[in-house]
């Protein structure tokens, strides 16, 4: 039986990696939210994402938590600033961006005894640049389309699990649509999809397996400034991973908690904050990820 925990153990260490946050892909499920497929009107836009990810405990493929002393938490702040131009093309404003982020993680775990590691680092993670976004708006709806690349920016060794950056590249393509009930936009509801393609790790000859987002939000507008609603995502890996020690098991999760953001216009400032519980993960950490996102237009 103690054979068989540490294989388990050993086999989630593997699975790890640096992927406490997002899983073994880059994009974050959850820090968008409510009207996720929304972009900003023309102009100069500039985001803070304050992103905190704590989990105590790991699921395997069946979704049953593995038997291990096991705790993470990272934070990461980005910076993201979004360009929304007046070129029209094919109805929709064409929009880039480009978000810098910098994190900390720090993560253990022990089983039969054994601490098979316990690391924490910080530093520049991998950075996202989005050089094509369409972005429509109208009466009813808002919709986007978009592609973008993460370049392998922050620092990666295999031998630690909290590094800052993964180790590869990923291509990540973009679609979503916020539809409004009534003419005066009061109630929304909306859903973006991620779908993320994966280079081989360096060092380690592993190719992640391809990840599909699915994020949600439904909310409600009051006195103009202010929305409250619920929010969540799914995430599903879609093929399997690739490369030496690999198996067929692929990572869901899935989260849904409250979110409530302001908008003042005469200041150009926006806040809004979410808190989402994971529940039903396979083959991944299970917790809550929290994000403060502060918005500044120019």
């Amino acid at each position: 039986m103690k054979k068989l925990l540490l294989t388990a153990a050993m086999a989630t260490f593997v699975m790890m990696g640096s992927a406490a946050l997002a899983g073994s892909g880059h994009y974050v499920s959850g820090v968008e939210g409510i009207k996720a497929a929304t972009l900003p009107p023309e102009g100069i836009y500039w985001r803070m994402y304050n992103v905190l990810y704590t989990a105590d405990d790991l699921r395997d493929k069946n979704g049953k938590e593995i038997d291990v002393d096991f705790d993470v938490n990272v934070y990461a702040l980005v910076n993201r600033l979004v360009y929304s131009s007046g070129i029209e093309l094919l109805g929709a404003n064409l929009v880039a961006d480009i978000c810098v982020p910098l994190v900390y993680t720090d993560i253990s775990m022990k089983a039969g005894g054994m601490t098979l590691f316990d690391d924490n680092e910080f530093g520049l993670g991998d950075i996202l640049i989005e050089p094509a976004i369409l972005a429509w708006h109208g009466p009813r709806y808002d919709a986007a389309l978009g592609v973008g690349v993460y370049l392998p920016t922050g620092d990666f060794d295999a031998d630690e699990p909290a590094s800052p950056g993964k180790g590869f590249w990923t291509g990540m393509l973009t679609a979503g649509a916020t539809f409004y009930f009534d003419e005066a936009k009061t109630w929304s509801i909306s859903a973006l999809s991620r779908y993320e393609i994966h280079s081989e790790q360096e060092d380690t000859d592993v190719t992640y397996g391809n990840d599909f987002h699915f994020e949600w939000g439904l909310g409600k507008t009051l006195a103009k400034t202010w929305d409250v609603g619920l929010a969540g995502y799914c995430r599903w890996q879609l093929t399997d991973d690739s490369g030496p020690g690999t198996t067929n098991d692929r990572e869901e999760a899935y989260a849904i908690g409250p979110e409530v953001s302001v908008f003042v216009p005469e200041w150009g400032l926006g806040v809004s904050m979410r808190s989402l519980w994971e529940f039903e993960n396979k083959v991944n950490s299970q917790g809550n990820v929290t994000t403060l996102m502060i918005m500044k237009a120019f």
